[in-house]
């Protein structure tokens, strides 16, 4: 990346914890295929440890955003508002606290997917991980908008990049939908409560791919200023 003026008066860029957190984000919700593989084999052991390492995830994303909300400058040199920034850092630390909750919830209960929702499931959590990875490019081309200023082609680039985030965003709303279906057509088979946890799995990592298609739409926000 060149140096400019800009990143001589700032000494490095401001957005480079921004890019870890991000990077630590997405290694948590990584984390959570094969806890959820562990869970259908009722391998416990190897779940709890998964779970102990979203947790140890969740745990180092934080320390980064308190890093990033003390040590932001509050000078005038930032291209895009301070407050939409932190705003962001914000937006972004809600996923490995969502995939904190959906290990929590599953290993807490001991819960398995009902075999006829498995493959449904398995493509949920595999968009929502694609939703958190193309957040994480989104997030990593800050670098060249602070470069640019925040304009010209670059800006068109990401902004794909976020319309492709909201594509497969809506992908998730769908398989939401057919797994809350199939669901309702084994209500009469399972314990009302493990039923009531299943809805709210189904909607905990839903929300995944919705805070993941939050950050792309903070950084519009970015963009817009």
């Amino acid at each position: 990346m060149a140096i400019t003026p800009f990143m001589k008066m700032f000494g490095k860029s401001p957005f480079k914890s921004i890019e870890k957190h991000m990077k630590v984000a997405y290694q948590s919700v990584q984390e959570l295929k094969p806890f959820i593989a562990a869970t259908q084999n009722q391998d416990w052991a190897t779940a709890e440890r998964l779970q102990e390492k979203i947790t140890a995830l969740e745990n180092q994303a934080d320390i980064i955003k308190k890093e990033v909300r003390t040590h932001l400058p509050n000078g005038l040199f930032l291209p895009v508002s301070r407050g939409d920034i932190l705003a962001l850092i914000r937006i972004q630390d809600k996923i490995p606290n969502q995939a904190k909750d959906i290990a929590g919830i599953m290993l807490g209960r001991k819960m398995i997917i009902p075999s006829r929702m498995q493959t449904l499931f398995d493509q949920l959590i595999d968009r929502c991980m694609v939703a958190c990875l193309q957040a994480k490019h989104v997030i990593d081309e800050l670098d060249v908008l602070l470069e640019t200023g925040f304009r010209g082609n670059e800006v068109h680039v990401v902004e794909k990049m976020i319309a492709e985030l909201d594509k497969i965003e809506h992908e998730t709303d769908d398989l939401q939908i057919a797994l809350r279906h199939e669901l309702f057509e084994l209500e009469n088979t399972l314990p009302p409560t493990h039923i009531m946890f299943l809805y709210q799995i189904i909607k905990c990592t839903g929300r995944l791919a919705d805070r993941a298609q939050e950050v792309g739409g903070q950084l519009q926000v970015l963009l817009a200023r």
